[in-house]
């Protein structure tokens, strides 16, 4: 029998308001040794309070916080809080001298994963002074203090902002290795998918004053909460039919995006038989090209500057009519400014951008002014001024019926534009470009500011929509359920296919040179040719583009990978039928408590089995796959 678990923090019947809202309504959840939490919830729901309660930093309006002894609580808030005036040395490293750090690996760790070396580099050096950094370079620093101060209790709210795709994955590396050790735990409210599924070990979900707790990430979150939503017979069937697709997606996809299954998958596939794929590829190019004919978007022979730096030398990229192209890239390769270039706002050096005749674009970019005219409007008037009706998925939809699907109830769009919080903001932009019927959207880090309540109502929107969609985002999730195809800026002047995706473009920067550019080691002179141009594809120049990474198995560890394969879901079978037995013996107990017992060890048995053998399952398909 494995030892109890010390609670670190408990909250016992908390009570918390703002304003009139109750962010907390009689809440008992704690904190374990060894815990890492992943918070969802809606924004302005009470994750937030939520960790300023644990932390100390709030305190309660009826209930109580109990905090063991002399644990150490260490919180990064949204909140830029380092002085402007200090150094990075003193932000970083406080008092330690540098032979406590320098002999740490852990520290140097934190160090080479976040400011690029021992030396920081990213940051112009120790004695570089944070006012002028910029907020992306604050923010590490804010990380890099924390993780080497290394707290007991080590609360998170959104860390992964202003990290790019590299950043988000060490970080997720590091917090999963060096964090489930004995006497600490790990709480991170993020909106970022792959990452809580990456890290979190449970899932709380903050709802109506509410905290439920879900064992594993956000995959298992699903599955459990569509579970949860047809055991009760819930009446949102909205959001329970989009948990479904959720879902769907996220077991039709590689077994690597849920590393860590707690949930049984005969459970999963019968949740989701008949449910049809996230959107039908064929369909939507076909109306796409219905729309937009043949041309859409082709940069020919391009050469992209901004300043004395070129950002991209001599590329092809030609975009079709119902592409779906994510852009992954460093900070400062100029993934924004690619998007500029292709709505005609910035000049090219060399080459040419053919647009085509039919071309409708809009682009929800990362300002919010352009809703500055409107904010003495109701949400439904700023949305009807566009349109009052438009088509998606084949059918009408209603400007307040869209609306709805994206987080505005009956009574909010009643709300003045002005009143409206950086999330609700954002979501007005996105449903007044809907509203324009644009064929070609471009997506400048959609992710900002919002839930993933309403990331998901954005993905299932634009499941249906027929057109070309171009995503720049450092969301890992999004880009891989929102996008059919991946291509990267390395800071090498040249713009990369992916055809494994964003683990791809990981396994290039990893085999990179230090220093490319916009990277943490700085900047760094070309080390890769373009890839070849072609139709649907992204390149420059005449050179081919390197082929993806061969298998890592041979045919015979494949061939045996595979035989595992049936024996383990075999075993998984009967495992089920073992269960589903048993469950019924324990209904026919339920008023013999020794029985009952007994039943109850039995069954705790057969899961201990079912995890190993889904264990198993996943290290051998990786193999199985080639």
């Amino acid at each position: 029998m494995a030892p109890a678990r010390a609670s670190l923090v408990t909250l016992d019947r908390a009570h918390l308001l703002a304003g009139t809202q109750v962010l907390l309504d009689q809440v008992s959840v704690g904190v374990l040794d060894g815990d890492r939490i992943g918070v969802v919830g809606r924004n302005g729901g009470g994750k937030t309070s939520l960790l300023s309660v644990l932390t100390g930093r709030r305190t309660l309006d009826a209930g109580r916080v109990i905090r063991t002894g002399d644990v150490t609580v260490g919180m990064l808030s949204q909140t830029d809080v380092l002085d402007p005036e200090a150094t990075v040395r003193e932000v970083v490293l406080g008092d330690l001298d540098e032979h406590e750090w320098a002999g740490d690996a852990r520290v140097r760790e934190v160090l080479e994963g976040l400011l690029g070396g021992t030396d920081a580099p990213a940051v112009g050096g120790w004695d570089a002074v944070v006012g002028p950094l910029s907020g992306g370079e604050r923010r590490r620093l804010a990380l890099a203090s924390l993780l080497v101060a290394d707290p007991d209790l080590l609360v998170l709210d959104e860390p992964t902002n202003h990290l790019d795709v590299e950043g988000v994955a060490w970080l997720a590396a590091y917090l999963s290795g060096r964090r489930p050790q004995p006497g600490n735990a790990l709480v991170v409210v993020t909106h970022d998918r792959w990452f809580l599924d990456a890290v979190s070990t449970l899932t709380w979900e903050v709802s109506d004053g509410e905290v439920h707790v879900y064992e594993g990430g956000y995959a298992a979150y699903v599955l459990a909460k569509v579970e949860r939503q047809r055991i009760a017979r819930v009446t949102e069937e909205r959001r329970a039919n989009l948990a479904r697709k959720e879902l769907a997606w996220l077991r039709r996809g590689a077994p690597a995006r849920t590393s860590k299954p707690k949930f049984r998958i005969d459970a999963a596939t019968e949740l989701i038989e008949g449910e049809p794929p996230p959107r039908d590829s064929v369909e939507l190019v076909r109306f796409a090209t219905t729309r937009l004919g043949k041309d859409v978007l082709d940069l020919l022979g391009a050469t992209i500057r901004v300043g004395e730096r070129d950002l991209l030398t001599e590329v092809t990229w030609r975009i079709g009519p119902g592409d779906r192209f994510g852009v992954v890239g460093v900070n400062g390769a100029g993934k924004s400014t690619l998007l500029r270039v292709l709505q005609g706002e910035h000049p090219l050096v060399a080459g040419k951008l053919k647009t085509g005749k039919t071309v409708r674009m809009a682009c929800l970019t990362q300002e919010l002014r352009e809703l500055d005219r409107v904010a003495g409007w109701s949400v439904i008037d700023a949305i009807t001024e566009v349109r009052s009706f438009t088509v998606i998925g084949g059918k009408e939809v209603s400007a307040s019926s869209l609306a709805k699907r994206l987080g505005f109830s009956g009574g909010r769009q009643q709300s003045r534009v002005g009143d409206l919080s950086g999330g609700e903001r954002r979501r007005l932009q996105f449903v007044r470009l809907l509203m324009d019927e644009p064929n070609v959207l471009l997506l400048d880090e959609p992710t900002n500011d919002l839930d993933i309540d309403t990331l998901t109502a954005m993905e299932d929107v634009l499941d249906g929509w027929a057109g070309t969609l171009l995503v720049v985002s450092h969301d890992r999730y999004l880009l891989e359920r929102m996008t059919d195809r991946q291509v990267a800026l390395l800071g090498d002047r040249s713009l990369r296919d992916l055809p494994g995706g964003v683990e791809e473009y990981l396994r290039l920067r990893r085999e990179r040179p230090r220093g490319g550019v916009g990277g943490r080691g700085g900047s760094g002179m070309p080390s890769a040719a373009p890839a070849r141009g072609g139709a649907g594809a992204a390149g420059g120049g005449s050179a081919a583009a390197p082929v993806a990474g061969a298998s890592a198995y041979s045919p015979a560890q494949v061939r045996e990978a595979r035989k595992t394969l049936a024996r383990v879901e075999k075993a998984l079978d009967r495992l089920q039928t073992q269960q589903s037995r048993l469950h019924e013996q324990m209904a026919a107990a339920a008023t013999d408590p020794e029985e009952l017992g007994r039943l109850t060890a039995q069954d705790a048995d057969l899961v201990a089995q079912e995890d190993a053998l889904e264990l198993e399952w996943l290290e051998a398909s990786e193999a199985a796959e080639g």
